[in-house]
């Protein structure tokens, strides 16, 4: 459900502003309005310190938990933002070092085939006018090539490893050395020089580790310091965007809160001095925020309807009915008991490895969920790591999902659109009046008469007395054309009306359509999870050399099974969460009526500061 908010209107002096601000932060119930806020280019660079201090803190974080630094101490800087800039220099200069220790590590990979190399005295001998020339060729090329090249240039081979040889060449300055060889540049140091700065390099990279150290010793500090820039720009949204009034001396601000603790809120603005406030319920109008407070099922899946958007305040919460669906759509999707019995020991992990409240406790409740539907849902399919139970238990009915669940798919589609629109029935209703429902209200039920007199005999069901010749189905369909034809908007000229029916009833029939067909794709991924699943245990079993021993069948097939399994539970998965998704926010949320959120209620909150 949706959390009742109400409206706060504050004038106050506009030198109180900040001060207020604090007070309000201190409570942590008051969400600012800061709409059509503009960062300056001050703010822009407030915004950048924010991301890059983040970025410190979390890199630190991790730098800790490695166990080569686990024994380096530091003494804390003065300051988080000591400690920052600290942090800032230090990180620079290590990057200097690591882009020269990657140069000079390309150049001893070009130097090193050449071994120990006196510059000055090649240098000396190209002044006596002998001249060095540098070539690598192919080792099978240089060994074949090598008594011909002799006859006519004096060379020498360098060295040479599994597939080039490294040699040179004595020739005049003047002399033309043609060979089917690369010739390189003269060498402009020795290895042993290069290796030496690169040792050089490392050492002082290894120095910076000090820095670091003090950095991760000063991790409180910078916590507190990014907790500070977050609420000075917290600060500036409220200031840029609160209306002035008195020549500036005066500024109005817009602030909701929630309406269970808005006494709170109350009894602070009544204590507070020179601050005039107006309290309303929130109007259609308003840009109000939206906090959602549902039970602990719900709010597992609130983290699905986030990934789309809160739902628009006034209108309905749609977490609770789409929630049981997606469960069910995962289940069908991946659709096999042994990859539900692993899904599920990677949420138990979880759930034992987070047990805090927060987002990560969420995910682990949510991968629960979804195994547990999977398993539910393969072990009624018969499907055990793309084994048919069937084939080992005869005695017990699985489900043909192959040979049944096409048309099943198709209905559980209807289910669900028929269930959107009885929501979205309900939140006209509530929102402007029974009247204003009727359009939706003739739809839902011509399609529930349809689906019972046309849908239920399909599946070996019938009600005898509405079937497609039976009077209760015309009677039916008749009031429901006249609702969506004739009353979908009871203010307007019924000729208005019937004219906009029509083309209604074109958009609904063909859109119905299309979101029923929509609902084959839980038939065609639980179908081809399995096809998959079956072939990666053929392709293990048909490796099996015949006549084989229980070792040599362990030992070919558990790799093949392993791999090809991992992959196809990967993807599979992949597919159950997304798809499922991809019904709920497309075919679900549009029959419910699902309107957005602009906003969501984001008090301002006091930061675990440590230093200012």
């Amino acid at each position: 459900m949706i959390a009742k908010m109400v409206k706060y209107n504050f004038v106050l002096l506009a030198a109180q502003s900040d001060d207020f601000v604090d007070k309000l932060r201190e409570i942590g119930l008051v969400d600012i309005t800061t709409t059509g806020w503009e960062p300056s280019e001050k703010d822009r660079q407030l915004i950048l310190d924010i991301e890059a201090s983040n970025k410190v803190v979390e890199f630190l974080r991790n730098w800790c938990k490695d166990e080569a630094h686990a024994s380096l101490k530091g003494e804390p800087y003065a300051s988080g933002r000591e400690a920052f800039t600290a942090y800032v220099a230090a990180s620079q200069e290590a990057a200097s070092h690591r882009a020269e220790i990657a140069r000079l590590e390309k150049m001893a990979d070009e130097l090193r085939p050449w071994g120990a190399f006196d510059v000055a005295q090649a240098e000396a001998l190209a002044a006596q006018g002998i001249v060095l020339r540098y070539f690598s060729a192919p080792s099978s090329t240089f060994d074949n090539e090598l008594a011909e090249w002799s006859k006519q240039y004096t060379l020498a081979e360098i060295s040479r490893n599994s597939s080039m040889v490294w040699f040179v060449a004595v020739a005049k300055p003047a002399d033309e050395i043609v060979i089917d060889a690369q010739e390189i540049k003269a060498p402009q140091m020795d290895i042993r020089e290069v290796e030496q700065r690169i040792a050089d390099e490392k050492q002082q990279l290894a120095s910076l580790d000090a820095e670091f150290a003090r950095a991760a010793a000063s991790l409180d500090l910078l916590v507190g310091y990014v907790a500070t820039l977050k609420e000075q720009l917290q600060n500036v949204k409220v200031r840029t965007t609160a209306e002035e009034a008195a020549d500036g001396m005066l500024v109005v601000m817009e602030g909701w809160a929630e309406k269970d603790s808005s006494g709170q809120v109350d009894t602070l603005l009544e204590q507070y001095p020179n601050v005039v406030y107006l309290k309303a319920d929130p109007t259609p109008e308003d840009n109000t925020p939206v906090k959602l407070k549902n039970g602990w099922y719900a709010r597992i899946f609130e983290m699905v309807g986030d990934m789309y958007a809160r739902p628009k305040y006034g209108t309905i919460d749609l977490t609770p009915f789409f929630a049981p669906f997606y469960m069910l759509f995962f289940g069908i999707c991946l659709n096999d008991a042994g990859y539900g019995l692993i899904l599920l020991a990677i949420g138990a992990a979880m759930l034992w490895k987070f047990r805090e409240k927060g987002m990560m406790r969420r995910a682990a409740w949510f991968a629960t969920m979804c195994a547990i539907a999977t398993i539910l849902f393969g072990g009624y399919g018969g499907s055990f790591f793309g084994l048919s139970l069937g084939t080992y238990f005869p005695q017990i009915p699985f489900f043909d999902f192959q040979g049944k669940f096409f048309s099943i798919a198709l209905a559980i589609g209807v289910v669900q659109i028929m269930f959107g629109l009885m929501i979205n029935v309900w939140g006209q209703t509530r929102a402007f009046g029974f009247t204003s429902s009727f359009g939706t209200l003739g739809w839902l039920i011509v399609l529930l008469a349809g689906s019972i007199a046309i849908g239920l005999p399909m599946f070996g069901m019938e009600i005898p007395w509405f079937t497609t010749s039976s009077p209760a189905f015309y009677a039916a369909v008749g009031v429901g054309a006249v609702l969506m034809l004739l009353l979908n908007n009871i203010r307007r000229n019924p000729l208005v009306n019937f004219g906009s029916g029509l083309w209604d009833l074109y958009n609904n029939i063909t859109g119905l359509l299309s979101d029923v067909l929509s609902y084959i794709r839980l038939f065609a991924i639980g179908l081809s999870g399995g096809v998959l699943a079956l072939v990666f245990n053929s392709l293990a079993e048909g490796f099996v050399p015949e006549g084989a021993n229980i070792v040599v069948r362990i030992l070919v097939m558990l790799p093949i099974l392993l791999i090809g399994h991992g992959i196809n539970l990967f993807m599979s998965t992949i597919s159950s969460f997304v798809h499922p998704m991809r019904l709920t926010f497309v075919e679900f949320y549009k029959n419910a009526g699902f309107e957005m959120a602009a906003r969501n209620f984001e008090p301002l909150k006091k930061e675990n500061q440590i230093n200012k």
